[in-house]
């Protein structure tokens, strides 16, 4: 007999997805969780600790609560009993802290028994057999949700081997001279981190970071903007889905007060080319698309899953079609499932997917 939930990734995304369904009244012991690390942030922190980040960039709702209120401004400001963080919440402009968020994981890791689930073990292949699916040696279940993350760190090819080169998310201190190549997130908060160790930093970049407050604009956390991109055809959604990973980060002087200050200085200033600097950090994000991620590969190319440039293509639920009937689920969360949420490898997209796979769930017999 087939177990009945299987979720493939022990990261933030898994974690959301297993709260949603504790929620829904889904034991621990209905629920198994494969992945290669039982903290749910273990992957998470050591990469926000490596660009010294202070700030959530989601808004109150960037939690791994099953529900999206009360949030983490509505938490905390009970917790400090003051009004401000539901303030700045309402205008947009609340920021959690890491250290704000991290306790919240905390919390409700403990709360929701979540260890018991986790195996520590990494999936290699998901193979569709009768009832279910098969998940390498470890047996048959019901419903499966793939949240296996990022799929690796991106290295520009010209600075693979450099001895010079160190991933932003990879732990490293700041040379006197400092070359950061990207124009995102991670790109803007490493020329603020190597501005204030005082080193003279370079950005080197392909094109001009786009300022937006989330990584996605705020249109397409609602419904009326999903639904436009849900009608968009093939075509316009994947220049769509491109155009969403432009480099961005949000405006405001925190950003631009610093870095005018170095350029007065003569300490910050942008160049077309890597340049001889001591020291280049690569700000580039991660690998994109399912033919990094040898699971998702595999699962293509064995079970002939339709795709679209370097998307799986899914159904409106987030579930895979032609491996999901009324009988069993098989469904993508985080990074892997852009195709329905382009905003999907953020907490509010893992709970966006963490709902659908829950109510399939749900709605499909034990039996």
């Amino acid at each position: 007999m087939a177990e009945r939930v299987g979720i493939v990734g022990s990261g933030l995304g898994g974690f959301v997805a297993f709260t949603t369904l504790r929620h829904a009244g889904v034991e621990p012991a209905e629920i198994t969780v494969f992945g290669d690390d039982i903290d749910p942030a273990g992957a998470w922190r050591p990469r926000a600790a490596a660009i010294r980040q202070r700030l959530m960039r989601s808004e109150s709702d960037g939690h791994c609560y099953p529900t999206s209120f009360p949030g983490l401004a509505a938490r905390e400001a009970v917790r400090r009993r003051d009004l401000v963080p539901l303030v700045r919440s309402v205008c947009d402009r609340y920021r959690p802290t890491v250290a704000e968020f991290l306790r919240h994981v905390e919390e409700l890791r403990e709360r929701s028994r979540w260890d018991e689930s986790v195996v520590p073990r990494r999936i290699n292949r998901i193979h569709a057999v009768e009832g279910g699916f098969e998940l390498d040696r470890y047996g048959v279940f019901r419903h499966v949700l793939i949240a296996s993350g990022h799929p690796g760190l991106a290295v520009p090819d010209e600075l693979a081997g450099d001895r010079r080169a160190v991933h932003a998310y990879k732990p490293h201190e700041y040379a006197s001279r400092v070359t950061v190549v990207g124009a995102g997130m991670a790109a803007a908060t490493e020329w603020l981190n190597a501005l204030a160790a005082g080193a003279e930093v370079v950005s080197v970049r392909r094109r001009e970071p786009v300022r937006r407050p989330l990584n996605v604009g705020r249109q397409f956390f609602t419904k009326r903007g999903l639904a436009g991109f849900y009608s968009a055809s093939r075509e316009r959604r994947v220049k769509l889905l491109h155009g969403f990973g432009e480099p961005s980060y949000p405006p405001g002087k925190a950003w631009d007060a610093p870095l005018e200050r170095g350029a007065r200085e003569g300490r910050f200033r942008v160049e077309q080319a890597v340049n001889g600097a001591e020291q280049v950090i690569c700000a580039t994000g991660f690998r994109r698309g399912f033919r990094h991620d040898p699971l998702l590969a595999g699962l293509v190319d064995e079970q002939g899953l339709e795709t679209e440039d370097r998307w799986i293509v899914l159904a409106d639920d987030s579930s895979v079609p032609g491996l999901t009937d009324r009988t069993r689920t098989l469904a993508l969360a985080g990074a892997a499932g852009q195709w329905v949420f382009p905003a999907s490898d953020t907490l509010v997209g893992m709970k966006v997917a963490a709902r659908r796979f829950s109510r399939r769930v749900e709605s499909c017999p034990t039996r």
